[in-house]
């Protein structure tokens, strides 16, 4: 596909790089991965996009992640207009966020007590420090794979756009900030034990996406999920899940209601704000309140729980408990994974689809991916090639095989089959001859 079939989006993006960096304010958005241009988009309505141009997508991106109601929902929208007319920012104490904060200790069992911040970085960078300001140790586990924000200490083999890109170690973050970052591979509870039996009495926390959406979607095993509770509780660390893309998409207890497990801290964003910038972390109470302030560990944000963003994610939560998707969102996500599993396997293609509740990954390879070094052996070439075929065909899929793809309660049956038959026909590209002969013989 060349930048004449989308010549407004082609303007926007020469535009963008004048003032802009890459031209786009998150490398997420660079299209690093598949090459070409990014689209720029008009507008969003349910499950569509719309570029500049005019061209509609049904989008599997969904903001990466929040938009689990679809785009402009009518009762999200009222919701921040309402809180518009009464002003976008006070500098002072709402009532809003505190109805926020009631409604995620209500859905989050871990949950005791909560503080909102602006971004799932400030969440996540908030949460280590409230970890080894409660310990009284330095020390912090993390998996190679598992982006936690574009955090100093946390920037050490991280997924999403830093793998895409292939800078995993950014420049610019000096090597005493992560010395005391240890990095372990995502469901290798052994090296965990091993890492705990070593330097236990020296590690403040572990950060673990429960479910991994940054190299790809990658599950956990429940080997690796017991071990992280044991030698956490064990070794009197702190055991943090970060469920910002898992938070409220795959239960309304995210996914340590899922799996029945209870993290000491967790970190929310995306869902919680309804598409406005909202992070947020919290846990047990008696960790909690070692915040400033309550405690001595300090914390703060000029626009933490902002009227607007209060509203979005208030009405959101109230929409999900009002009538959880999570069944039908379960139920659709399965049939375009079957599907798409059962496509590529006709036209012979090396694939791993991977799936949990609502969130999903297609890896081109023909190796089960449950850790960050089998992610990075996957085919990017033919995944970028997967890309553009659907994007021609009017799907928009996450522009990196390192991400995982969303669906939202205002997809449907119609747009699942729309979607699997652009699917087949893109795969029938990709297939070389031998993969079509054993494909025709079948």
């Amino acid at each position: 596909m060349s930048s004449m079939d989308r010549p407004k989006s082609a303007q926007a993006f020469q535009r963008a790089q004048k003032t802009i960096p890459g031209g786009v304010n998150s490398p997420a958005r660079a299209f690093g991965a598949v090459g070409g241009q990014p689209l720029f988009i008009d507008r969003a309505s349910g499950p569509l996009l719309f570029d500049v141009d005019g061209r509609p997508y049904v989008d599997y991106i969904g903001s990466w992640g929040p938009m689990i109601l679809g785009h402009a929902h009518p009762e999200v929208v009222e919701a921040v207009q309402a809180a518009m007319r009464g002003g976008s920012s006070f500098g002072a104490p709402t009532e809003r966020e505190s109805e926020l904060a009631e409604c995620v200790v209500q859905c989050v069992p871990s949950i005791e007590m909560v503080r909102f911040t602006s971004s799932g970085t400030e969440a996540s960078m908030s949460a280590i420090r409230l970890a080894r300001g409660f310990t009284g140790r330095h020390r912090i586990i993390k998996f190679a794979g598992c982006y936690h924000g574009h955090v100093d200490s946390l920037l050490v083999q991280a997924g999403s756009s830093a793998t895409t890109l292939g800078v995993p170690n950014s420049p610019g973050v000096p090597p005493g900030a992560v010395q005391d970052t240890l990095v372990l591979e995502y469901n290798d509870a052994e090296a965990l034990e091993d890492a705990f039996r070593q330097q236990g009495p020296t590690i403040a926390g572990v950060i673990v996406e429960p479910v991994a959406g940054n190299m790809g979607l990658v599950p956990p095993s429940a080997a690796f999920l017991k071990a992280l509770r044991d030698v956490t509780a064990k070794h009197g660390s702190l055991l943090i899940y970060d469920e910002v893309m898992t938070g409220f998409r795959l239960s309304l207890g995210g996914a340590q209601e899922l799996y029945g497990q209870r993290p000491d801290l967790t970190v929310l964003g995306k869902i919680i704000g309804g598409g406005l910038p909202v992070g947020a972390f919290g846990g047990r109470r008696d960790i909690m309140r070692h915040v400033m302030p309550s405690g001595p560990v300090f914390q703060a944000g000029t626009l933490s729980g902002n009227p607007l963003a209060m509203a979005a994610g208030l009405a959101t939560l109230r929409c999900l408990l009002k009538d959880p998707p999570y069944e039908k969102l379960d139920r659709l996500t399965a049939q375009l994974a079957d599907g798409m599993a059962r496509s590529a396997a006709h036209w012979g293609l090396a694939h791993r689809v991977q799936r949990v509740g609502s969130m999903i990954t297609l890896f081109f390879t023909d190796e089960p991916v449950m850790h960050y070094t089998a992610a990075k052996r996957c085919d990017q070439k033919r995944f970028a090639r997967f890309f553009w075929g659907l994007m021609d065909r009017g799907v928009y899929w996450p522009c990196s095989p390192f991400e995982a793809a969303f669906l939202s309660a205002a997809h449907d049956e119609k747009l699942i089959q729309q979607t699997l038959q652009a699917v087949h026909e893109v795969f029938e590209g990709l297939a070389g001859p031998e993969e079509k002969k054993s494909a025709t013989a079948s």
